[in-house]
This record gives structure tokens, sequence and C-alpha cells, in this order.
């Protein structure tokens, strides 16, 4: 069968899926104690302490996907590629630290650490923002990018479902992207197929009311993962002039809306309380949305929902808009504006409940 057959990607999907639910199934029966912690530095919506497992069953299938299309697709190592092995180090890098995190409640400074030592291996092996000609200044995006993402996705783990909605929809557009340019037969492809159905399996257990969480040991992962494959896949490989360059950032910007959109307004709103932006509170997009009467299965549903839309642009902004031009960025960036604004209002408007 041809790694670019739809059977292939079906079956592989279908295969990763169910392996998934077995694997989170096994860890929800058999586990006790990991991630079951209470800490003063995290702060979760829900007061009942459930299992932050998914992060490992994530894990499990980027290895599998990478053993995978090493046996049967791929007739030389795909370890001695500079981005594969990479990439492959920082999510590992990335996962042991949310472990141990989940598991023993580390310094942040040490976590802070790891993530930049992600970004870090990223640029040495090719895996780096390219939109201006000075290479300095597209490794400092480069690590920003990375270390934002990784905060970003574990700030959005703040109610059910909310990481994963976020991660799996990056994930898609990622996909849809690679279809559109005949990447389908890269190792990349695979490896973000196997983790877009982990997360769809994970989701299961995930949804409101959940079983278990994705944890830091997931957030971690997921964002040094998706830091890495939109590097390559949506920042794009070389600079260009301006006004193109602004097709790539609002691509960038509708995929990750989400993340973006949360984190910028939570820093936001705890700047102008005077209160430090890195710890945490029930203070999110999510809780604010809660607190006007919406449940938490409504939430859900309207993230999906949005973040279905945003898909749909940026596929649309991909596929179909061959001739960018000011119109074409003016719309969309004002589309991303206005989910900002619409955002931080509603975080503004005054509630009867107590924002712990």
């Amino acid at each position: 069968m041809s790694l670019n057959h739809p059977l292939f990607y079906f079956s592989y999907f279908t295969l990763v899926f169910v392996l998934s639910i077995l694997l989170n199934s096994l860890f929800l029966k058999f586990s006790r104690t990991l991630g079951i912690r209470k800490s003063e530095n995290i702060i979760r919506w829900s007061d009942v302490h459930k299992p932050a497992l998914g992060g490992i069953t994530f894990f499990i299938t980027f290895l599998l996907s990478l053993i995978i299309y090493s046996l049967f697709f791929q007739s030389t190592n795909i370890l001695l590629h500079a981005q594969t092995l990479g990439m492959l180090a920082a999510c590992t890098i990335a996962f042991l630290m949310g472990l141990a995190d989940d598991a023993y409640d580390t310094n942040p400074v040490l976590k802070f650490s790891a993530q930049v030592f992600c970004g870090i291996i990223l640029i040495y092996s090719g895996i780096y923002i390219q939109l201006f000609q000075n290479i300095y200044i597209n490794y400092f995006i480069t690590m920003l990018w990375v270390v934002g993402i990784m905060n970003a996705i574990n700030l959005l783990d703040n109610m059910d479902a909310i990481s994963s909605i976020a991660s799996l929809n990056a994930l898609v557009v990622i996909l849809c992207l690679l279809i559109i340019d005949r990447q389908s037969d890269s190792v990349f492809f695979t490896l973000i197929l196997g983790t877009a159905s982990a997360i769809s399996a994970f989701l299961l257990f995930n949804w409101y009311p959940s079983k278990m969480y994705m944890g830091d040991t997931g957030t971690q992962f997921l964002g040094a993962f998706m830091a890495a494959v939109s590097i390559l896949f949506l920042w794009g490989t070389s600079p260009e002039p301006f006004l193109p360059a602004t097709k790539r950032l609002l691509s960038v910007l509708l995929t990750f809306a989400l993340p973006i959109i949360d984190t910028t307004i939570v820093f936001t709103n705890r700047i102008l309380k005077g209160n430090s932006p890195f710890v945490g509170g029930k203070d999110h997009t999510t809780h604010h949305l809660f607190y006007l009467g919406i449940k938490e299965t409504s939430i859900a549903i309207l993230y999906s929902a949005y973040s279905g839309v945003s898909l749909l642009f940026v596929v649309f902004i991909n596929k179909y808009i061959k001739d960018w031009s000011v119109l074409y960025c003016s719309l969309f960036g004002a589309y991303f504006l206005l989910s900002l604004i619409a955002f931080f209002i509603i975080t503004r408007i005054k509630k009867k409940e107590n924002e712990a």
C-alpha cells in the first residue's frame, strides 16, 4: 500500500485511535498517584483530583509513528535526518519535564530552562522561523514561539477538553496544508496524523465530565511538537517580502487562535490588576464564560466551533487565495483582532461569582 493512499491514512488513524483508548483505559485503571497531586502552583477548574496521564499515550504514539514509518516506508534511517532527530530530542525532553512536573511538582525555573533547551535543540537541528534576513532575529523569534506555545497549551488546559480541542485543531490544519501541498508521504505527516488520532481518543476521556487530564506531560509534549511542525509547515522556510509574509503570519495566528488569545488576555488582565501573570488562577476565557452562565459542555462545543471556523479560514487562505493582497490581509486580520477583542470584553464583564 502506498504511504499517500487514503486507505493508509484511515487504517493508521484507526489503529492509533484504538490503541490510545486501550492505553488510556489501562492507565486509568491501574494508576492511582501520577498527576494526582495538590499544588499551590497549579489551579484546576474542577475540585476533583484526577490522574494526568494523557500525555503518556501521546508520546507512545509519537514513538510508534516513527517506528512504523521507519520500518515500512523508509529505506534509510530517518533518525539520520537532522530535523527528525531534533524534533525527537526536543519532544522527549518536553515529555520528561512534564512527567517530572506531574509527579513531583518541579521548580518553575527548571521547567522554563527545559523549554528553552527544547528551543535550542530545534534551532540547532534546522527547525527555526525564517522571517528576516538576520538569522539571529529569526533564532530569537523561534525561541519565543517555542516557549510561548509550550506555555500557552499548558495554560489552556484549565477546563475539560479545551486544550485537547485547540491542539487537535492545530494539527488538523497542518495536515490539511500538507495534503494541499502534496507532502503526505513525509514522516512528519505520519507523526502529525498519529498524534491527532491520539488526541481524538483522549477526548473520550477528557470531555466533560472528564476522567483524566493530559497534565504537563501532555501539554509540554504537545507544545514542543506543535511548535516544531508549525515552524516547518506554517511559518515557512525562507524570508519573504512584507505582504506575502503576512499570509504566513495570519495562518499561524488563526491556527493557534485559542491558545494565543487566551494567554494574551489572561496575562493582560493579571498585569492590569497588578498581579503576576505567571501565578495561576480561575481567570481564563473559559472560566469567564462559565461565570456568565454557560456550562462546561457548551463552552467546549463553542470552542470547537470557533476552532472549526478558523481551520476553514486557514485552508481557504492557503488553497484558494493565490494572489494575496492588502484586502485579504485586512479581512482575516480583522477576524483575529475582533475575536481577541470579543473574548477580552467577556473577561471584563462583572460577574456575581467570585473569580478565585
